[in-house]
């Protein structure tokens, strides 16, 4: 389990930004749509920066719930500063809740994969990348090798 957090801690450092505006949104979230597609993934997509939602979508097979899920992983994300899987795993790690550990509710935070946050350089944390609907660890994939993929296109 320790590799596992360390390999996600390190995708955190790797997967950062110079910057990230409204055009690096629309190329990244078409990406994402494209790979889903091409897969015929069900998922719903949403880029986020500021708290300004910048790009969104719900693909074929999706329902409201998946909004909701991304929703609270979104403030999972805003509220503790690593992806929704980091902290998923982190707490399977100690075998403990959310509730349990940091007095949340997970009505309101999801520690599950698929929110990944934007980073810009030495600066943090201004937003977040999202999928649901597919598996946690599958949420998490598609959205750390679609930026992967982005970064090192735009390099």
């Amino acid at each position: 389990m320790k590799k596992i957090l360390e390999d996600l801690l390190n995708e955190e450092k790797e997967l950062q930004f110079d910057s990230f505006n409204e055009l690096d949104a629309w190329k990244l979230g078409t990406l994402l749509v494209n790979k889903a597609l091409s897969d015929k993934l069900p998922v719903t997509i949403d880029i986020t920066r500021s708290g300004k939602q910048l790009f969104h979508v719900s693909l074929p097979g999706t329902t409201v719930d998946n909004d909701i899920w991304i929703k609270r992983k979104i403030n999972l994300v805003n509220r503790f500063g690593h992806s929704s899987f980091y902290l998923g795993q982190f707490l399977k790690s100690i075998n403990k809740t959310i509730e349990e550990a940091f007095l949340v509710s997970e009505s309101d935070y999801a520690p599950h994969g698929g929110s990944f946050p934007i980073i810009i350089g030495n600066s943090g944390i201004i937003g977040t990348i999202t999928v649901s609907g597919l598996q946690q660890e599958e949420d998490h994939k598609l959205v750390v090798s679609t930026i992967r993929s982005y970064i090192n296109k735009e390099s």
